[in-house]
This record gives C-alpha cells, sequence and structure tokens, in this order.
C-alpha cells in the first residue's frame, strides 16, 4: 500500500511539474506574441515620436485655433493624431457652449428659434484648418498604403527567389546570391503589420533550409553560424540588461527594438543552438513583459487614487451650498471657496487624456450649477447698481443747485438729509463710483465752508468760551491725580462750556491732546483708551456740526480697515512661502505676532467704524 501511494504522489508531482512547465510556456509565449505584435504595428511607423499633449480644454477659442495650426506648420501629419483629436474635443464644446449663449440671448430678445443664425471669423479659421488637416492625413495614408502594398510584393518576389535559389542551388554561386537577396530584403521598407510576421516567418523558414542545405561549403555556413550566435547572445544580454533600467516604457522600447534586430538583421545559428538562445531570449523577454504588467497595475490603482480624490473634490463641489448668498460679499466669499476647492482638483495630481475628460467633464458639471446661480445674482445686482446710480445722481445734482444758497436753515437741513440719504443708497458701478461721489462732496463742502464762513464772526460771548476753555486746559494739565471717571468728567464739562469759534478751534486739538496724556498714564486696555479718544473726537465735531470732517473720518476709518485686512493677508500668505513653519521657528513667531497685532488693530478699527455708523447726522 505504502509503495502504491508514493508512485501516486510522484505521479501527481509530475503532472503540477508539467503543468507548472506549460503555464511558464504558454506566458512566456504570450510575452513573445505582446511584443511582436507591437513590432509588427511599428513596423508601418517612419517615426516613433510623440508630441507632447497639452492641456486643451482649458485653452480659449483663438488659441486652440492657433494650437493646431502651429501642429500643421511645424510636424508630420501622421504624427499630431492624438493631440488634434484633444484640440477637436476642446473646441466644439466651447464653441458649442458659445453657440448655445448666443441662441439663448437672440431667444430673450424676442427671436425666433428657426430663425437663429451664427457666424464666426475664429470658426470658418478652424474649419480651414480641421479641412487641411484631414486631406493631408488622407493623403499620407493612401500614399503609405501604397507604400506598404509594394514593399509586401518585393518581399514576396524576395522569397520566391530565396526558394527558387535553394530548388535551383549552384554550389559555386549560391551563397553570394543569397547574400544579395539578403541584403535586398533589409533594404526593403516596412509592410502592413498585419502581414509582417507572418512574411517574416515564411521568409526565415527558407533561410533556415539554405543553411541546413548548405553543404557544399562548410566554412561559409560555419562562419555565418558562429557570426549570427554571437550577434544573438549580444541581444539576450541587452535584453536581460533591460530589467535593471528604471524606466519601463523606455526598456519595453528597446525590447522591441532588440526583437526587430533578431527578425530583421541577425540570421540564424546552428541546429544545436537555435532553441538555447531563442529560450533565453524568450526569458528575457517574459521577465520584462511581467515587470512592465506589474507597473502598469500600480499605474492604474495610483490613478484610481487619483480619480477617487478628485471625485471626492467634485463632490464638494456639487453640495456646497450657496442658497443663503444675499449680497456682494456673500457671493465673493463663496467664489473664493469654489476657486479654493478648484485649485485642489488640479493639485491632486495629472491622469492621461482618456482617463481625465470623464472627471473633467464631472468638474465642469459640478460647477455649472454655481455659475449659473453666481450670474444671475450679479445681473441682478447690475441692474441694481445702475438704480443706485439714477438715484445718487439726482442728489448730486440736487447739492450743486444748493452750494451757492444763503438760505442757511432751510439748505442747511436740505444738506444733512440728502447726506444721510447718500449713505443709505447701495453700490453703483464701480467706473462712476469716484466721479459722481466727488461731484457730491464737492457740492456739500462748498455749502458748508460757505456756511461756516458766514458765522465766522466771533461774538463778546465766544470769546469768553475762548478764555475759560484755555484756562480749563491749564488747570486739566496740571492734575496728576486724574481717575478714569475724572477724565470722562472732564470731557463732558469741556463739552458743557460751549462751541469754540472757528479760528479757535485749535484748542480742541490741544484739550485732545491732553486727554490722550491722561487715559496713557491710566492702567487701562489698549482698545479702551483708543475708543475714549475717537468718541472725544467725534463727539466734538458732532457738537461742532462739522460734517464735513465726520465724513472724512468715516472715510479714513474704512480706508484703515481694508489696509490693515490687506497687510494681514499678506503676512498669512507669507507664512505659507516659509519652508520649515514650525512654531520655534523664529520668523514664524514673528510673522505670528504681526499678524496678532494687525488683528488687535483691526478689531479697533472696526470698533470706530461702529460707533460712527450709529451717529445720526
Amino acid at each position: 500500500m505504502l509503495e502504491n501511494n508514493d508512485n501516486s504522489l510522484d505521479e501527481t508531482t509530475k503532472g503540477e511539474i508539467q503543468n507548472q512547465i506549460t503555464n511558464e510556456t504558454e506566458q512566456a509565449d504570450e510575452a513573445i506574441s505582446e511584443v511582436e505584435n507591437v513590432v509588427a504595428e511599428n513596423s508601418e511607423k517612419e517615426e516613433n515620436f510623440e508630441i507632447p499633449m497639452k492641456e486643451y480644454s482649458g485653452m480659449e477659442l483663438e488659441v486652440l485655433v492657433s494650437e493646431l495650426q502651429s501642429l500643421l506648420k511645424n510636424n508630420p501629419v501622421h504624427l499630431i493624431k492624438k493631440n488634434a483629436d484633444a484640440i477637436k474635443n476642446a473646441f466644439n464644446l466651447k464653441f458649442g457652449k458659445l453657440l448655445s449663449e448666443k441662441k439663448a440671448e437672440f431667444l430673450a430678445e424676442g427671436g425666433n428659434s428657426i430663425d437663429f443664425q451664427f457666424s464666426s471669423p475664429i470658426k470658418t479659421e478652424y474649419n480651414k484648418l480641421l479641412k487641411e488637416y484631414k486631406e493631408k492625413r488622407d493623403g499620407y495614408y493612401k500614399q503609405l498604403d501604397d507604400q506598404l502594398k509594394n514593399n509586401l510584393e518585393k518581399r514576396n518576389a524576395l522569397i520566391e527567389e530565396l526558394k527558387n535559389l535553394i530548388e535551383n542551388a549552384d554550389p559555386k554561386t549560391m551563397y553570394n546570391d543569397f547574400q544579395q537577396i539578403q541584403e535586398q530584403w533589409k533594404s526593403v521598407g516596412p509592410v502592413p503589420r498585419t502581414r509582417y510576421n507572418d512574411t517574416w516567418k515564411t521568409y526565415h523558414h527558407h533561410v533556415e533550409r539554405f543553411y541546413d542545405l548548405l553543404h557544399l561549403n562548410q566554412d561559409f555556413r560555419e562562419l555565418d553560424f558562429k557570426h549570427n550566435l554571437e550577434e544573438k547572445l549580444k541581444l539576450i544580454d541587452r535584453a536581460e540588461a533591460l530589467h535593471e533600467m528604471e524606466d519601463v516604457n523606455a526598456a519595453f522600447k528597446e525590447l522591441q527594438e532588440l526583437h526587430r534586430l533578431w527578425k530583421e538583421e541577425v540570421g540564424p545559428v546552428s541546429r544545436e543552438f537555435r532553441e538555447d538562445v531563442w529560450n533565453k531570449f524568450s526569458n528575457a523577454t517574459k521577465k520584462l513583459h511581467d515587470k512592465r504588467h506589474d507597473f502598469f497595475r500600480d499605474l492604474k490603482s495610483k490613478h484610481q487614487e487619483i480619480i477617487n480624490e478628485k471625485l471626492e473634490i467634485v463632490e464638494k463641489i456639487s453640495n456646497y451650498d450657496f442658497s443663503k448668498n444675499k449680497t456682494h460679499k456673500d457671493w465673493q466669499k463663496s467664489i473664493k471657496d469654489i476657486e479654493a476647492l478648484r485649485k485642489k482638483y488640479f493639485d491632486v495630481g495629472k491622469l492621461p487624456f482618456n482617463k481625465s475628460e470623464t472627471v473633467w467633464q464631472k468638474l465642469k458639471e459640478a460647477t455649472k450649477k454655481f455659475n449659473a446661480a453666481k450670474n444671475v445674482f450679479y445681473k441682478q445686482e447690475k441692474s441694481s447698481q445702475t438704480d443706485n446710480l439714477r438715484k445718487k445722481m439726482e442728489l448730486v445734482e440736487l447739492a450743486e443747485s444748493l452750494k451757492d444758497s444763503e438760505d442757511w436753515d432751510a439748505t442747511t437741513n436740505t444738506m444733512k438729509r440728502i447726506q444721510s440719504e447718500w449713505k443709505k443708497i447701495g453700490h453703483v458701478p464701480r467706473k462712476f463710483s469716484d466721479e459722481i461721489w466727488n461731484r457730491f462732496k464737492n457740492a456739500c463742502n462748498h455749502f458748508f465752508d460757505r456756511f461756516n464762513a458766514h458765522r465766522d464772526g466771533v461774538s463778546q460771548e465766544q470769546e469768553a468760551v475762548v478764555v475759560e476753555k484755555k484756562k480749563f486746559i491749564e488747570d486739566f494739565k496740571n492734575n496728576n491725580s486724574l481717575t478714569l471717571e475724572d477724565v470722562k468728567e472732564a470731557i463732558v464739562s469741556w463739552r458743557e462750556l460751549g462751541a469754540l469759534p472757528r479760528n479757535a478751534r485749535h484748542l480742541d486739538g490741544k484739550f485732545n491732546k491732553e486727554v490722550d496724556a491722561k487715559l496713557s498714564s491710566l492702567n487701562l486696555g489698549r482698545e479702551e483708551i483708543e475708543m475714549m479718544k475717537f468718541k472725544n473726537i467725534i463727539d466734538n465735531l458732532l457738537a461742532q456740526e462739522d460734517y464735513r470732517k465726520l465724513d472724512s473720518e468715516q472715510f479714513f476709518v474704512r480706508k484703515k480697515i481694508t489696509e490693515t485686512v490687506r497687510e494681514m493677508q499678506q503676512l498669512e500668505n507669507n507664512l505659507s512661502f516659509i519652508s520649515n513653519a514650525t512654531e520655534d521657528n523664529p520668523l514664524v513667531k514673528n510673522v505670528r505676532n504681526g499678524i496678532e497685532d494687525f488683528k488687535e488693530q483691526l478689531d479697533i478699527w472696526q470698533a470706530k467704524l461702529e460707533y460712527l455708523k450709529k451717529l445720526d447726522y
């Protein structure tokens, strides 16, 4: 029983070994077949050069036309197919979108769909170039087809000539005749790839027949066999070395060239070596073939990872909530958010064109809804701004008509009223904003300058106010034991003493300076001190009814807010460029301290603006 089991095990093992050998042979055959199919395909091509693929989908119509024109002018027509197809796809998508927009405008203006027509010089130029490309391409492939067929006829004739040489061998001339056939075979150009392998196998079969029958001149035969063996061993060494190359694509192209040399340039070897050298060459081919398959499997996996990341970003864009956007500020924030997501999409990595196009279309579809809503808002905003421009122009014309009035009381009330209305009206188109504001401001300032000059006559009562306020400043300055409450009371008392005439208003500045000094000596926070100083200045201007300076103050505060935000953003941007952005980096600390300081300043400026907004003047 034991002996029978052992025999059974041996038979099983033999079967497994035989299966393994069969599988390896089949895999080697598959590897050889793949390489030789590529060699056959390349046999039709004069060049193996690829033109770099650009991001045509992001180009404008004019640029796409220029790119197509450059391709046609600077490259053989058979090399530009992939690029030309990519340009064609990008152009059709962009022009289709333009056509839809033009048609929508035509229909919105009351046109009938059947009457719509649209022509574009850029489309005409594109059609002309596309026609030129197709004519050149068709001409090239017809010429190539004719040449390939002609080469096939020449090779078949050489095969017949070789067969005839074998059948009617003349010992004196046969070897020289054979060498002439070989040289002619090498000089004949490419043949159709569907006939390449069959033609070569037939030729090679008869070449081996010739060598097998070449008994009359043993020296010639052995010399050729020896030379061919040396050359094939070199090809095997080169094939085995390819496995160490990092660039798998370059190695595979080199392997194709080695197979071409094996078939086209190097003749047969003696029978005793034929199977051995071919097996070595096959094994080297299989080894690189397997490495290449592993490489593309890993590459495909990486491409899928990139696709998945891009699709996640597309999903975020699709689900982005902009339904609550009501103002220009809201939309600007959303636009920045979407642009940040788009940048992240492109930063994930690049994909081959055949894989990127589908994901790219999903991105375009995801942003389409957002862009449509954004465009609707800004069309409405444009209409609203036009209406605001009309309202403000009415106020400008009214202010300019009243600037020389001497009905002081009535005109003063009107001027204050229209200044208040101006603030309530929203934005106007940017290109008109400065012009109408300057006209309105100049008209108001002109009137209030005249009004202030009118009441510049200083009475005895005002002189008494001047004297009393000068004494108040001295007493306030010399009192070094004031508390915060004392300073606040002093500010109220200063205002209660009465308004200063125009020629003595510098005393307000002098008093404010002393207030600043007293506040600085107290143990108060920066924001509290700044706000007390600011409120003191603003309340004085309000008491004096100096609306011109109040407006200037508000303009100055808004300007400082904008500048502070810009400085903060610049520092934050600088931080992103620091390579070693750890918290213990002195440069990082310095930048972060600067950002915090600007944040503190921004809080103060915004508090000042809020205070100004609450004033009713």
